[in-house]
């Protein structure tokens, strides 16, 4: 009787055992399932008119610890380039998915003005990214220039205008702080102390380093907004779209005291060309040039004046890079980072001198070569690919990486998913790149840039580069290396 009673007990704990080890297996997997059923967010940080001047990209004269970090996480789109180099263009191609061949937006009103315009109604698909993913349930948030205007609202330089929203039916929060410039463009041109170039009272120095705290400037309130943003996201329900745009390294040069002695004892090299370059799509350097300068303005800038402009120009990469650091540092402390797609984008290139050139807005090299950087949770990163990439192929990343719910769209996307470069399951998915400027179509290979107009019909005005040894190189090598150049042209749209 007491055996009888013991293997009775015995099976007691046995079937007891069982039923636990059933339980916490549909425990495990229930809360595996919830990990992976849980959609990534994303911080989309984007940086006005930052070519890929970064220790990351092999400059060893920038000072970019935090990006230089950030790519040791990251992957690293060595030949990334934009579709337009000019700011709302180049933004229009990123946030709808379009290429101008299609869309007809090159200039910087296109988002809010003439036939590109995004309609302010609920089409069935999608008209931006933002737009997909909060119809997704993701929570939208601004902070800074996404798209072309400084904040998201649409107001002229001088302050006039009705302020609606450049992207309707994007953003659930605009969370861009204003500080003592009080509006979007006062903090887009800012200066120290309130001082902005578009206040009416003639600021136009090309460059000033007076201040001592990052948040006496535009730049360092963003990423104070960022941080305390996130913290709120944080505890949502909800995944989010964060994008964060920096201003800085934008005209004017402007950034703490502190970024501009970081380069006291660092050898800047001077541009690489200095002799004389002929060619119909170069520039008068015009926006560069009509700023006050602390030295004499004379075309070529001499050698001090050159190290000048170019020194300016990476302490605000510093200042930036600064900011960016805190933002993903604070990413990190919250633990959003786990399960957060990070992107850092530089809406074109910046002809820092070479070429004789001081600006964007060519069709070049130099003008339309950017940052791209990405960091996806469960994706391996810390290494860089030469793989040729566009803007227009972010969208479709995203959407491939997220798989958001809703992923209509009102036009079809003009780009392809870089997730395969991403995974290593494949070393490219593009053999061309092209870029637009005005009436200049221009066409990347691994090895070659074409640069050619279509006029009547006919493809007229042809320049050859070849970046093998040089990529700010000026040598039309034309009428030389005829495979590569009918390689090249027929690729050109619309060639017909």
């Amino acid at each position: 009787m007491e055996k009888k009673k013991n293997r009775m007990h015995s099976n007691k704990i046995g079937l007891e055992s069982i039923r636990f080890m059933i339980t916490s297996i549909i425990l495990t997997f229930s809360v595996a399932f919830s990990v992976a059923s849980e959609k990534p967010n994303v911080l989309f940080i984007a940086v006005d008119d930052l070519r890929p001047e970064l220790g990351c990209y092999g400059v060893n004269y920038a000072l970019s610890p935090n990006l230089d970090k950030f790519a040791k996480t990251a992957i690293t789109f060595r030949n990334h380039y934009v579709q337009v180099s000019t700011c709302g263009a180049s933004r229009y191609a990123l946030l709808t998915g379009r290429s101008p061949i299609n869309s007809g937006a090159m200039k910087n009103h296109a988002l809010h003005g003439g036939t590109t315009a995004i309609q302010n109604k609920q089409l069935p698909g999608a008209q931006t990214m933002p737009e997909l993913f909060r119809r997704s349930g993701y929570k939208t948030v601004l902070i800074g220039k996404i798209s072309h205007t400084a904040d998201g609202r649409v107001f002229s330089y001088n302050g006039k205008g009705d302020g609606r929203y450049e992207m309707p039916g994007a953003w659930d929060r605009l969370a861009t702080p204003m500080g003592q410039w009080k509006r979007g463009w006062g903090i887009f041109f800012a200066y120290g102390n309130g001082k902005h170039r578009e206040d009416g009272k003639g600021h136009k120095d090309l460059m000033e380093f007076i201040v001592e705290k990052d948040t006496d400037l535009p730049d360092g309130l963003l990423a104070q907004s960022a941080i305390s943003q996130l913290t709120q996201l944080k505890d949502g329900k909800e995944p989010f779209f964060m994008g964060l745009g920096f201003f800085k390294p934008h005209l004017p040069f402007v950034a703490p005291k502190q970024d501009w002695d970081a380069f006291e004892k660092i050898t800047i090299p001077d541009p690489s060309d200095k002799k004389p370059f002929d060619s119909p799509y170069k520039h008068g350097s015009g926006e560069f040039f009509k700023y006050s300068t602390p030295y004499e303005k004379k075309r070529p800038l001499n050698h001090k004046s050159a190290n000048m402009a170019r020194r300016a120009y990476l302490a605000c990469v510093r200042y930036v890079d600064r900011q960016i650091g805190k933002v993903l540092s604070h990413l990190e402390k919250t633990g959003l980072s786990k399960n957060t797609i990070v992107v850092v984008w530089g809406d074109h290139g910046w002809h820092l001198g070479d070429a004789q050139q001081w600006g964007k807005h060519t069709p070049f090299e130099m003008a339309n070569r950017s940052v791209l950087m990405m960091r996806t949770p469960g994706i391996e990163g810390g290494f860089s690919t030469n793989a040729l990439a566009e803007t227009l192929d972010i969208y479709p990343t995203l959407l491939d990486l997220c798989e958001p719910e809703f992923n209509k769209t009102h036009h079809s996307l003009d780009g392809v998913s870089l997730a395969p470069i991403l995974r290593k399951e494949k070393e490219s998915v593009r053999k061309y790149a092209t870029s637009y400027w005005r009436d200049a179509i221009s066409v990347r290979s691994k090895t070659h840039r074409l640069v050619a107009k279509v006029k009547d019909g006919e493809i007229v005005n042809k320049e050859l580069y070849d970046l093998r040894k040089r990529l700010d190189t000026v040598d039309n090598i034309l009428p030389k290396d005829l495979e590569i150049e009918k390689e090249l042209t027929n690729q050109i749209p619309d060639k017909k």
